[in-house]
């Protein structure tokens, strides 16, 4: 086995100035902060970030609650809450600037612009920063026609291409669940800004980042799109265009899928052994069933109901456990519960437990690099409103007593 934890995590030394809400911008920092970076929050003064009032919470027994979405995707992070509108706060933030190596935003197009913090600015401050943005249709060209539009997680998965393919055909499209419209290009960002610092470690410079939220969705529809390029078809949530087995079984307690049958990967052997398992030999007999030359519809109406007569009396574990064994490709469906009791998880240790900041601990899962020859990330809850602000500002920031003193006192900072 490989020797582990013998040297720094990679990103160990490069600070973020993360002035990201809600998940896609959030998501992407705590990557980079899971990885060693000095991942700074920048927060309103006083309300702090809007995740930080986003249902549900965690609440301990004096009352004090805590928003369960702000936990999930904030750990290993400081926070400096500052009112950037303000003069001296500008002056400070413009110093921290000088000292940083990532300014991320989710603000919304042109935000920091309308702060007087353009990219040409930026790079007067600082040649060597590296500004990312995540936007919902990028920031350019600036004449792009939807990119004004707002963008959330369903509107990313729906322009995407993610909801015409996820659903019953004989219904609306359905969002593919969790928040994957922003943590896709929460990863993706994380990947870009990984690599202008290589950019800038042949270079020597900084540059723009311009990450948008549906480029990032739509780089994902690779089988439809290539399907499309080639038969010309649109791949529809009936699954009609199927042409291997690609099915979801139901059983006694939940439901299973089954894939890897299909002609260059065994399948007609594959389907000998499930018919004789499950007493129907007879079937072997006919060509489709063994599937050859059919699509979709068959597999659904057909040999989906023959499977399911045998599954239904069966558990979960027990359908994947028989079906892996004749060599298909099984995976069982699960909740989220089943999610945070599984096995396999806890083998990888892919559960970061952190403080929940009001007394308690709270569940997270991991990040799922696994660098063997580095540290182990860290695993500190996220930060209090505010927690690091007089520290930075004083520090960094470059700011007096008087004037950290002036700002609380008119409540530009928290």
């Amino acid at each position: 086995m490989p020797q582990t934890g013998t040297t720094k995590l990679p990103l160990d030394g490069i600070r973020v100035l993360d002035a990201t809400h809600i998940v896609a911008g959030p998501f992407c920092s705590m990557i980079l902060a899971d990885m060693g970076a000095e991942v700074i929050k920048i927060e309103r003064p006083i309300s702090g970030e809007l995740a930080r009032k986003n249902a549900p919470y965690v609440t301990n027994q004096k009352g004090e609650s805590v928003s369960a979405r702000f936990l999930s995707v904030n750990r290993n992070k400081k926070s400096l809450a500052i009112d950037l509108r303000d003069s001296i706060c500008k002056k400070a933030f413009t110093n921290l600037l000088k000292e940083t190596d990532i300014l991320l935003d989710n603000w919304g197009p042109g935000s920091f612009a309308r702060l007087g913090f353009d990219y040409d600015t930026l790079q007067h401050i600082n040649p060597k920063i590296i500004y990312a943005t995540i936007t919902g249709y990028g920031n350019l060209p600036s004449d792009s026609p939807y990119g004004a539009w707002p963008a959330n997680n369903l509107n990313a998965q729906a322009m995407g291409g993610w909801m015409e393919t996820t659903g019953d055909p004989d219904r609306a499209p359905k969002q593919v669940g969790d928040n994957i419209g922003d943590s896709v290009p929460g990863v993706w960002t994380a990947l870009a800004i990984v690599l202008a610092l290589q950019s800038r470690h042949q270079t020597g410079k900084g540059q723009f980042v311009d990450m948008a939220m549906y480029d990032c969705m739509a780089a994902h529809m690779v089988s439809a799109m290539s399907h499309f390029e080639a038969t010309g078809e649109i791949t529809s949530r009936g699954g009609e265009n199927v042409v291997n087995a690609q099915l979801t079984l139901k059983t006694s307690d939940g439901y299973v899928v089954l894939a890897g049958a299909g002609p260059s990967t065994g399948g007609e052997q594959k389907f000998k052994d499930l018919w004789n398992l499950l007493g129907r030999s007879d079937l072997m007999n006919d060509p489709r069933y063994l599937g050859i030359d059919i699509k979709g519809d068959f597999y659904f109406s057909n040999i989906l109901p023959e499977i399911e007569i045998w599954s239904q009396h069966k558990t979960r574990t027990e359908v994947t456990t028989e079906l892996t064994e004749l060599g298909f490709s099984m995976g069982i469906v699960q909740n989220a519960k089943d999610l945070y009791d599984c096995p396999q998880l806890l083998s990888r240790n892919m559960f970061a437990d952190i403080s929940d900041t009001i007394g308690g601990t709270f569940r997270t899962i991991g990040n799922p690099i696994n660098l063997q020859g580095c540290d182990k990330p860290s695993s500190n809850g996220p930060p209090i409103l505010g927690l690091n602000t007089s520290e930075i500002l004083s520090s960094i920031g470059q700011l007096t007593e008087s004037e950290i003193s002036h700002l609380k006192a008119n409540n530009l900072i928290s």
